[in-house]
């Protein structure tokens, strides 16, 4: 059953952080269904192959030699990738949010003037970014660098 808009963020926007791993696959799926987008695809085997999916593998060559596996929260080639962050911050009352952030109707916002987000909500969002954009490099050659680097 397709969420609407309004369901889908009476759904998310009270529940506690902490558990982005456990919640950012089916987010993202439902966030998808809302904007009648598809959906990712199973990922396979052949990473090579996996061109729209969550937990990409990409490898990273350490200073030993040895390569490390990490992994792309959301992968889709030749459109972005995206970094998925908890928005709920440990010990915080309410949800960290940019000052500038966009209204949605019925998510009351912070007066003008006022800023709405910690500097360590900053870092946060900052340091996902740079891991995205670090992701980048590590795609395969046969990959174009998407033009959408996000975090969420």
């Amino acid at each position: 059953m397709k969420l609407s808009v309004e369901d889908f963020i009476a759904r998310w926007q009270n529940l506690e952080g902490g558990q982005e791993r456990a919640n950012y696959a089916l987010f993202l799926t439902e966030l998808c269904d809302v904007l009648d987008l598809p959906h990712a695809e199973p990922a396979g085997a052949t990473t090579e192959t996996n061109d729209y999916v969550f937990e990409r593998v990409v490898k990273e060559a350490g200073r030993d030699g040895l390569a490390s596996l990490k992994r792309i929260d959301l992968y889709k080639r030749d459109c972005f990738i995206l970094e998925a962050k908890q928005s709920r911050l440990a010990g915080e009352k309410k949800l960290a949010e940019p000052a500038d952030a966009p209204t949605l109707p019925g998510i009351a916002t912070a007066p003008r003037g006022r800023r709405g987000a910690s500097r360590a909500w900053d870092v946060l969002m900052m340091n996902a970014r740079q891991q995205a954009e670090n992701y980048v490099r590590l795609l395969p050659a046969s990959h174009e660098p998407p033009p959408f680097v996000s975090a969420a």
